[in-house]
């Protein structure tokens, strides 16, 4: 762990005064209350650093490295390494807070990028953001901010925490486009009473602005893209390094049974997938399944995409029933997002092959395993209700 701290804290007499307001609503505890920011070295999460020092808090920064740093230095449009970190001490420099970097890089590799791999493996579709910030940034972090005395933790995730009847509660963000609900439905109820998001009423532009005005070095730095940890977004690259026996060939089957050609490895096919397939039947055909253990990949026409239902493991619940097995015993309408580019599709919790699960009211195309199945309220459609990652599929329930 290293520290570096300035006593020159910047000013910006022109910040509009409704964005310190909405940090203060946001946090809502006492001004001089410590309080930790998760610094990336990007914008928002230095924009959100920013407001609570002006908003009278006292606020300390910690910034993660999670991979190699050799390898990150001049990669571009990655996070937690490298220029990354050199941008989030900066930041806190011209901000006069403490900041503390920890190197993380053993975990995040086997909680985060190990786990990636195994899931291709399998056949699955896998989210490593959401991975990264159930284990490394929501649990490890977590305990750190405590150890700092901090009374709470901020992120510049674009997401709201309301405070409902039974406590907090985990919203969209205002801005539809900037949302990552999506990305965080496995944050427990626990780690939301602990976490706060300043930035979840904000539309970008103000977010830009603010930090403009603030005078901040990363004012104009583009977001982040893609996986962090793949070099040049070839994620096959990094999978044959870990784990070599993904490229071993195999068949790729039509429905029926007929044997259409060879393929390179599981690994290298998704739930939906079309091109890249080297098969031709006359008509499109699309990967439906992934058989990891006899290394099949199982093709078939459009509508064999479908999917009525869906059951789910590793589940997070926020909703008010008492668990997601009372909710799913309830038949507790949901709104079911099955991809973060996707809008949610109206269905109900219930039982599938016996664990928690989804049947939607009209089938869903494309649903991949691995992937997550996040929950919204119909009658609050900005609430997250919790989630899961998708098991299984199925044609009915």
């Amino acid at each position: 762990m290293s520290v570096c701290s300035a006593p020159v804290a910047i000013t910006a007499d022109r910040l509009s005064d409704g964005l310190v307001e909405a940090a203060r609503d946001a946090v809502r505890l006492p001004l001089g209350t410590r309080i930790v920011a998760a610094m990336s070295g990007g914008v928002d999460s230095t924009v959100t650093a920013a407001l609570l020092a002006r908003a009278g808090y006292d606020v300390v920064g910690v910034t993660l490295q999670l991979y190699d740093h050799g390898a990150a230095v001049q990669k571009k449009g990655a996070c937690c390494a490298g220029q990354d970190i050199h941008d989030a001490r900066t930041a806190a420099q011209s901000l006069g807070i403490p900041h503390y970097v920890l190197d993380y890089e053993s975990r995040f590799r086997q909680q985060v990028i190990d786990d990636f791999a195994d899931a291709y493996l399998r056949g699955e579709t896998p989210i490593p953001c959401i991975r990264c910030n159930q284990t490394v940034k929501f649990r490890d972090l977590l305990d750190v901010a405590r150890e700092l005395g901090a009374e709470a933790m901020a992120t510049g995730h674009y997401v709201r925490r309301e405070e409902g009847p039974a406590g907090p509660e985990l919203h969209r963000a205002v801005d539809p486009a900037r949302d990552q609900s999506y990305f965080l439905f496995a944050t427990t109820a626990e780690q939301l009473a602990y976490l706060r998001f300043p930035l979840g009423g904000m539309p970008k532009p103000a977010v830009r602005a603010a930090a403009a005005e603030l005078g901040l070095a990363v004012a104009d730095k583009p977001d982040s893209q893609d996986i962090c940890f793949v070099p040049e977004g070839k994620y096959t690259t990094l999978i044959d390094k870990l784990r070599p026996q993904g490229a071993e060939p195999g068949e790729i089957v039509h429905l029926d049974g007929r044997v259409l050609g060879r393929h390179d490895g599981v690994t290298r096919y998704t739930i939906g997938q079309r091109r890249g397939l080297n098969v031709a039947v006359g008509d499109p055909l699309f990967v439906v399944r992934i058989d990891a253990d006899t290394r099949r990949v199982i093709v078939g026409p459009r509508e064999a995409l479908l999917t009525h239902a869906l059951s789910l493991k590793e589940t997070n619940w926020l909703g008010d029933e008492a668990s997601i097995e009372a909710a799913c015993d309830a038949g507790r309408p949901v709104l079911a997002r099955v991809r973060s580019t996707r809008e949610p599709a109206a269905g109900r919790l219930a039982l599938v092959d016996g664990v928690p699960g989804v049947a939607f009211d009209a089938p869903e195309e494309g649903v991949a395993p691995g992937q997550a199945c996040v929950l919204y309220a119909p009658e609050a459609p900005t609430r997250v209700l919790g989630g899961g990652f998708i098991a299984s599929t199925a044609r009915d329930v």
